[in-house]
Order: structure tokens, then sequence, then C-alpha cells
């Protein structure tokens, strides 16, 4: 039998230790090409976490980059935008963090066969920098749409032109990539969801203490200030899954208009399941920061599909692949709070129609499962190593 060869994969966002609520896409996938490498994933430090660590099979090594440890808090909780957004101290910390993400690459990095880099900045960027060793990347999101100056882009479309595989999680992602290179073709693959955990089979119907429907929203975009206004309108409860920089604004806003916003913190991704499956509609209100910032195609949105609960999105990003208007769920500008009122009480005042939604959501979100996602990975590099 020939021994599998070696994949490291970077990142900047991933789980701190076992339960914890940092999201955990990047684990999910490097889980699945466990099936096809051997997989050691690269994360930062943070206090309380590990070194070196084995989490559900997956090899995982996380780098210092601050000679106090405890003040290594660029990139968690949450991600390092919002970490520098609301402590600008935290600028004082990204050269230490690029300098040792270099460093420690530069070495540790010729263990293996492939590096597949998770975002453009900052991990791409400093795989460009490392000669011998091949690399894929994939854009996110706001790495992709945001931080676009002239320095910015340059170093962005030497990063994906160095590549051998350029990975975008959503078409409109794919379409900002090329317009800083256009000397790319760059390939769109989503990140997945663990169908084994999200399903209609998870609902609770005492979850909720209460005889009215259940709204979830469980996100860090600035859509959510639309939501609570359109709360005002609508007749049910909303459940606000989560902490970032917006929470102490966000809770003050709800507070001068109603009563039927909760405030549940984050949570776990054992709980999430549960709380997906036992609410009555999902609203995903994202929408294009100033800075040009947007999401790729949020996770939540499929966690929501597979939990077998109806959808609402905004239009930024890649909602659009896979959202299809009025079958699976609705698709519209969050920033027409009177729409979104109607399409809201549509949904939870007419249950055939919500049914209706979930069948389709189910079907479309059999494409998502983190095997499919890592077959279309591995049929990318055969194809790239085979050129």
């Amino acid at each position: 039998m020939n021994q599998k060869k070696k994949l490291l994969v970077t990142a900047s966002t991933f789980p701190r230790w076992e339960g914890d609520t940092e999201p955990r896409f990047i684990l999910d996938y490097a889980k699945a090409m466990m099936d096809y490498y051997d997989v050691t994933v690269l994360a930062p430090a943070a206090p309380g976490a590990i070194e070196e660590e084995v989490i559900e099979g997956v090899h995982v090594v996380r780098f210092h980059y601050f000679p106090i440890h405890k003040w290594e808090t660029l990139c968690y909780p949450g991600a390092i935008v919002p970490r520098l957004k609301e402590k600008k101290i935290r600028l004082f910390l990204v050269p230490f963090f690029m300098i040792s993400l270099k460093r420690f690459l530069t070495k540790f990095s010729l263990q293996f066969d492939l590096v597949h880099a998770h975002w453009l900045i900052p991990q791409g960027i400093v795989q460009a920098k490392i000669k011998g060793i091949p690399y894929l990347v994939t854009g996110h999101g706001g790495d992709v749409t945001s931080l676009n100056n002239v320095f910015c882009k340059s170093i962005k479309a030497k990063c994906m032109g160095c590549a051998i595989v350029t990975v975008g999680v959503s078409s409109y992602i794919c379409d900002k990539m090329k317009e800083i290179n256009p000397g790319i073709n760059p390939k769109m693959i989503s990140m997945g969801c663990d169908l084994s955990k999200f399903s209609p089979e998870k609902r609770d119907d005492n979850y909720f203490s209460h005889e009215k429907k259940n709204i979830l929203f469980a996100a860090e975009k600035k859509g959510v200030t639309y939501l609570i206004d359109a709360m005002n309108e609508i007749d049910a409860m909303l459940y606000i899954v989560g902490e970032g920089p917006l929470e102490k604004d966000l809770k003050e806003q709800a507070g001068r208009h109603n009563k039927k916003i909760v405030f549940v913190g984050s949570k776990s991704h054992d709980e999430l399941p549960i709380i997906y499956a036992s609410s009555d509609l999902f609203v995903a209100p994202s929408i294009v920061a100033k800075n040009g910032d947007q999401e790729g195609l949020p996770v939540s949105i499929m966690e929501a599909m597979a939990s077998g609960v109806p959808v609402i999105c905004g239009l930024s990003g890649g909602t659009k692949d896979i959202v299809n208007d009025g079958i699976n769920g609705f698709i519209l500008d969050v920033k027409d709070v009177k729409l979104l009122v109607q399409r809201i009480n549509q949904i939870i005042g007419d249950d055939v129609m919500a049914a209706s939604m979930k069948e389709c959501a189910l079907k479309t979100v059999k494409d998502y499962s983190y095997k499919k996602i890592a077959e279309k990975y591995i049929q990318l590099i055969r194809e790239a190593q085979e050129q």
C-alpha cells in the first residue's frame, strides 16, 4: 500500500480546543481530506490552546507569534479584522504575526508535499514567498473583497499567480479574484456542511419555551441591524447566536425597539444542530460593508438548510450560488426592511410554503457535504499536477 502524501492546511480561523465556539469549517475540510492525504493543520496560537494535539483525528500545530503568549489575541475569538476593529492596539501584533508565520512556515512546510493556504491574507501571501513548495490557495470573502489598495492588490495577485490551484468559495469571489489577477482562472468550491450533524431529526419542539415562531440569526455581518428593525412588525421571536464587536450596539438597538429579541451568546458546535433544527426560519441578512468586505458563501446558510429550516438571505457575496429565490428560500436586498418583513411573514405564516422550501433546501444541500467538497479539491489538484 502506497504511503499517503502529506498535506499542510494553513488557516487563521480554527477551533482552539475541542468543543470551542470558533468556526470549524477548516477542521471539517481537513477531516474530509484525510481520505487522500496525511493532513496537518497549522493555526495561530491562542491563550489556553495546546501547541500540538489531535482534534477529531486531525493533527493540529499552533505557532506562537509574540513573546508574551497571553497577549496573542489577534485571531481569537472571531477573526483578525474584527479583532483589529475592536482594539486598534492589536495592530501592534500584526508585524509579529506575519514575521512569525513566515519564519515557521519556511522550515515547517518543507515536511509536506503540498500546502493549502486558506485566505489570501495572511496565509496565501506568506506562502507565496516560500520557494519550492507547491500550494493551492482559497479565497473566502473579505480577504478578496477588501484591503485592495495598490500594494495589497499586487501581493494578492502574486499569491494567486504562483499557486497551482486558485479557488474562490463563491462565483462572486471568483470574479473578484480574476479582477485582481486577470491571468488566473479561479475555480469555485464552497466550504461545506457536515450532514451527519445537521439534520431535521435534531429538532426539539420544546427547545424554545413559548408558542411563537422562532427566527434564528447566527453571523457577524452588519445586516442584522435591518433584521432587528424588521422585528417591529413581526409576531415572532428572534434569537441571535454569536458574539462580536457589534454586540453592544445591537443590544441597544434591540432594546429601543422591542422585547422579542434574545441574544444567546456563542454556542458550541454540539449545541448548534439542535438550535438550527428547532428554529422555524433562518435569516442571514448579509450586506456589503463600506470597505467592500462581504461574505463568500456563509456556511451558516448550508447548516440551516441541512437542518430543514427555510432561509432568507441578503444579496452580498455568493448567496445566489445556493439560494434559489422563492424555491429553497428567499434572497433580497435586506436594506429594504418592508420587503424583509413581507418575506419573513410569508414563511412564518404559511406552513405549506415553509415545508416546500424545506424539502427543496434539503435536496440542495446534499451537494455541499464535505465528502463532495474534498472530491472537488482532489480533482483540481490532480489536474494541476498532470499539467
